[in-house]
């Protein structure tokens, strides 16, 4: 900041925390000493350092501002309000029905991008954004503000680590440490040394300031601008609930609106209208990719080939098509196969390790800047970023994930490699897509289908080899369904995905050879399931034998009760149920009870 006018910063900072203390007051609810401690940080921010077009939220070179404190969302909005794009009376409307001005951020606001308020994952989704930054050549900052009490989280320390790692030093996170979490004091209190020696050990630059002194604030943020090879932390000392006596420093008031508003709001000196003028960002135009022809792998009928090894083959071919797509790997790119991706375009490619967290976090980052990533590990390890790809849902970041070493087919490995929830996990995120192929040229087809799919994408891969069934160049459109074998004469239908797919083929061609035809569906896509293709299976044979290498909840079983249910067919539901142990895959599918001699002995039963 070129002039400091601290009477303007001083004024605008009691306007915050007046307006947060007025719109939590409205809404009955909310965080408005969480508000009121970070005032003066985020107000130096944004009339001396931040550099965003409000009128064009989609500017490359915008600057990138996350709460990760999401419960501050007063402050932000009375951020907004102080920017002129929100009105008075849209604050008050704060945590109502029909609202953009949600208890938490959500890009259901122009101007936020990224939902925040599970605690951990501003900075991680920031570490996307710097990459995403670096990636593109553009000069914007991406500044997050962080409370004490989430630096608990190990999602922080994941993002700590490959930031100072990568030297991402046009990222900078303002910790709020203002000493009070929800139930009481932080691990840490006011010591912000103990966190400076951390954030230190991972290779930060670290600062630490009195954060209700513009002067410090300004230098620090200025500080924190210059590059030095690494990112930045501000450690900021404040005080929860500053400037009303009622609240500050005070423990039990976490989460609610003031007792006495009209009074703080006098203690603060009243309301205000300040407006603030924030900087233009330059006129960069970020790099792009240049696109290319597209060159699917082609595996030929009968051939045997792993899912998982046509998916890293297909994910090469489409980012030489396509100059957006970028991959992202947790260490496994050998077993996942992106390491094709890697070795063809190793600048869009980046290692992640093992930080599953990190991994969709980072996904997230890179979509909200305009990038389509795909990210992959084993099935079994995505269910520890549960939480991130759920609010990555909340959040509208249509991302990509693949899960390789599904199921009990891995074999020897035993349980704790298996996926074996992945399915019912990914099928309950909002608006998601699930899909299963069962051999390699599916497989590439389906990798390039879910490029262009609105929302969080899982792809779920095989790691043995399987027979191809496909011819090359067929498509195979979400929601879909293919019918393997059929007549009018079916007793009863089986249906499947990926592995067990080829084990209801030769079921059914056992049942043949005893005199009882049945038909099988390849249900490729989970969710959206064919509810279409289900419901005439069920009128028309009314035996229903479902089969998956999954856990007998939530999974593909579920998806055909949830599609037929009101029909009243008769269905059973074939799935894993027991612990397994180390075995051969095909020892595995038998002792699961999920093998071509199960399924036809189950047909048998349900007859």
């Amino acid at each position: 900041m070129a002039e400091l006018d601290l009477h303007y910063l001083t004024e605008l900072a009691a306007q915050l925390r007046v307006d947060s203390v007025r719109a939590a007051a409205a809404a009955g609810s909310g965080h408005p000493t969480s508000s009121m401690s970070a005032a003066d940080l985020m107000a130096v921010l944004f009339a001396g350092h931040l550099r965003y077009d409000f009128d064009r939220p989609d500017r490359p070179a915008n600057d990138q501002l996350i709460f990760s404190k999401g419960h501050a969302s007063p402050l932000l909005y009375s951020l907004y309000k102080a920017c002129g794009v929100i009105d008075d009376e849209e604050l008050l409307s704060f945590r109502r029905r029909g609202s953009r001005l949600e208890g938490h951020p959500t890009p259901r606001l122009p101007w936020v991008d990224v939902a925040t308020g599970s605690l951990g994952q501003g900075l991680p989704v920031g570490v996307g954004v710097a990459m995403a930054g670096r990636l593109a050549r553009l000069p914007y900052r991406v500044w997050v503000l962080c409370g004490d009490s989430e630096l608990a989280e190990g999602s922080i320390w994941e993002a700590a680590e490959h930031a100072g790692c990568e030297g991402l030093d046009r990222l900078t996170a303002i910790v709020d440490v203002n000493r009070l979490g929800q139930r009481g004091p932080t691990r840490h209190g006011w010591d912000t040394g103990a966190y400076a020696r951390r954030f230190g050990a991972f290779g930060w630059h670290t600062i630490e300031i009195d954060g209700h002194d513009p002067v410090q604030i300004d230098q620090a943020l200025t500080d924190a601008a210059n590059p030095r090879g690494r990112p930045t932390v501000i450690l900021a000392r404040t005080r929860k609930g500053e400037g009303a006596p009622e609240v500050e420093d005070r423990e039990g008031a976490h989460g609610k609106a003031l007792r006495d508003p009209d009074k703080a709001i006098d203690e603060l000196g009243g309301t205000r209208d300040l407006r603030i003028t924030v900087h233009e960002p330059p006129a960069d135009v970020p790099r792009r990719f240049e696109d290319g022809p597209m060159s699917l792998p082609a595996y030929q009928v009968g051939e045997k080939v792993a899912t998982r090894t046509a998916y890293g083959a297909a994910l090469a071919a489409l980012g030489q098509a396509r100059g957006d797509v970028v991959a992202l790997d947790g260490e496994v790119a050998d077993s996942t196969k992106t390491e094709e991706f890697g070795k063809a375009l190793p600048e869009r490619f980046f290692e992640m390790y093992i930080a599953e967290q990190q991994l969709v976090a980072a996904a997230v980052g890179l979509r909200i800047r305009g990038w389509t990533p795909y990210a992959a590990t084993f099935a079994a390890f995505l269910t520890r970023a549960h939480d991130f790809i759920r609010m990555a849902a909340v959040s509208r970041a249509s991302i990509r994930l693949v899960g390789s070493h599904a199921g009990v087919s891995i074999g020897e490995d035993g349980p704790s490699q298996m996926g074996l929830e992945d399915l019912a996990m990914l099928r309950t995120v909002h608006g998601s897509t699930v899909l299963y192929p069962c051999d390699g040229n599916q497989a590439a087809a389906l990798t390039v289908e879910m490029a262009d799919v609105d929302g969080v994408a899982y792809l779920r891969t095989t790691r043995g080899d399987t027979p191809v069934i496909y011819p090359p160049g067929e498509r195979f459109p979400v929601g879909g369904s293919r019918v393997l074998r059929h007549s009018p004469d079916d007793r009863a239908t089986i249906l499947a995905a990926g592995v067990t797919v080829h084990e209801a083929l030769a079921a059914a061609d056992d049942l043949a050879a005893d005199g009882i035809p049945v038909g099988v569906i390849d249900l490729y896509s989970v969710k959206p399931v064919d509810s279409a293709a289900l419901i005439e299976a069920a009128t028309t044979t009314g035996n229903l034998v479902t089969v998956e290498d999954h856990r007998l909840e939530g999974g593909l079983g579920d998806a055909v009760m949830d599609a037929v249910s009101e029909l009243g067919p008769r269905v059973v539901k074939l799935a894993v149920t027991d612990l397994p142990g180390s075995a051969t895959p095909r020892e595995q599918l038998a002792d699961a009870g999920i093998d071509r001699h199960a399924i036809a002995e189950a047909v048998k039963r349900s007859l």
